[in-house]
């Protein structure tokens, strides 16, 4: 860790807990700040809070009171998810004090290069392929972010000798001021976190911030398949390296005669990579760019992607139970994300879907549902998944209570060679506290079968 004394007697407010929260308020206590955590939630029930006033850090919980800043704060390190609205954010803004996420710090004190990943989709899955071909590749990677542990924690024990790879999201990105990951990936860029934005302009502004402190000597990683992605390398000073399923790319990453190639070498025959689906080729590609240009070798390369079978939840091979395949997507709580899914199949599928009802219908899902033979849904919207299913013309048509009842319906419905696919297209919420519950219910009750 990087001794500075950027924070040393500065009063800090850090807005918000949870892990990334805790984080930054003992970083910033070691590093000598006066710090104040403020918290929503009571302290009796609070056992984060009572761990930092132990330390001998000034907690307030309970309520974010109006007059919190008067105070004096020189900071305010605030969790991501506390959106740019809540009233202590603005009044910070108003008085000029700037707002920070935990990512700055760690950028702050960190020993090691960044390898940035963002995007709407496929951000964990480019972060842990990196992460193995570079831990395959023997370059001593460290991984955090939204994935593995909290960046300020990793920072504090990163060496030089360290790459730590990041997987950013758009509300971590507005809150940096100096972060300058040496390389940076976006993966793509669709609609998404509109009732933290506001705008679709906003969201993308946002994910730019990725490489708004890059310099020539650094690497941005872009999607060519997205026009939008193409039009950032005109703005960004960092060497840009595309990727692209789409054309082969004599400068960049790409698929040829049936090879992928960097930068017009061979790395690996495409058809040895074990990750299945076309939006998974494009995280493949950025992770295969990342990691040539960190110095890793093609054998190390190719020993991951022949291995490598997804995140968890994410795409997730669970089980061939008779010739019939299970998979689990429970992290697709959006439309786009289960249709992204349902593209990567050619075998018949059995569709498990449903969840949160956030108003919206589903009829943009029937251009992909052709390989769909039967549709079990569940949740607030079963209902309307089984009207999108009707559209569809798929016959047989099923809506039950929950996950756990669905499995063993959707087996008893599949053949040897079909695919059960639970992708939801909807968050979690109604019935499962996480994405990451429901697809461990998913997991057990296919493990229950046979």
């Amino acid at each position: 860790m990087k001794t500075i004394t950027d924070y040393r007697n500065k009063k800090v407010l850090v807005l918000g807990l949870a892990k990334s929260g805790v984080s930054a308020a003992l970083l910033l206590h070691e590093l000598g700040a006066l710090v104040t955590v403020n918290d929503l939630k009571p302290f009796s029930e609070n056992p984060e809070a009572q761990s930092l006033l132990e330390k001998g850090i000034k907690v307030i919980c309970g309520e974010h009171p109006e007059d919190l800043l008067d105070e004096g704060f020189q900071l305010v390190v605030k969790n991501p998810g506390i959106p740019y609205s809540n009233f202590l954010i603005e009044d910070a803004i108003s008085r000029k004090i700037p707002v920070i996420t935990e990512v700055e710090l760690a950028y702050k004190i960190s020993e090691a290069e960044f390898i940035g990943i963002t995007g709407t989709n496929g951000k964990t899955t480019t972060t842990t392929l990196i992460f193995e071909m570079l831990k395959e590749g023997q370059k001593n990677p460290l991984i955090a972010g939204n994935i593995g542990t909290v960046a300020s924690g990793v920072a504090k024990e990163a060496t030089s000798e360290n790459k730590i790879v990041i997987e950013l999201s758009s509300f971590q990105l507005m809150g940096i001021r100096e972060f300058r990951p040496h390389i940076a990936i976006i993966t793509n860029l669709y609609e998404a976190h509109l009732d933290y934005h506001g705008t679709r302009e906003q969201y993308v502004e946002a994910k730019k911030n990725i490489y708004k402190n890059q310099r020539e000597e650094d690497f941005l990683i872009l999607n060519f398949n997205q026009e939008e992605c193409r039009q950032l390398a005109e703005e960004t000073k960092a060497t840009v390296i595309p990727f692209s399923t789409e054309e082969y790319l004599e400068n960049g990453v790409s698929v040829k005669d049936g090879y992928i190639y960097f930068n017009g070498e061979k790395v690996i025959e495409y058809s040895k990579v074990v990750l299945p689906g076309k939006f998974n080729l494009e995280n493949i590609l950025a992770s295969v760019a990342a990691a040539k240009l960190t110095g890793v070798t093609n054998d190390a390369i190719e020993q991951v992607l022949t291995t490598f079978h997804g995140v968890k939840h994410r795409l997730q091979f669970v089980r061939d139970i008779n010739g019939t395949l299970f998979y689990n997507d429970s992290k697709a709580t959006n439309i786009l994300a289960t249709r992204m899914a349902l593209t990567s199949f050619k075998q018949p599928i059995v569709l498990l879907a449903g969840g949160l009802d956030r108003g919206n219908g589903f009829d943009e899902l029937i251009p992909y549902l052709d390989n769909v033979k039967a549709l079990i849904t569940f949740g607030e919207t079963k209902d309307k998944l089984i009207q999108t299913g009707e559209k569809a013309g798929i016959e047989s048509l099923h809506a039950v209570n929950n996950v756990e009842e669905a499995v063993p319906l959707a087996y008893s419905l599949s053949q040897p060679g079909d695919v059960v696919l639970l992708s939801p297209a909807c968050a979690s919420w109604d019935q499962y506290k996480n994405f990451e519950i429901r697809g461990d219910i998913f997991i057990n009750a296919v493990h229950k079968l046979v």
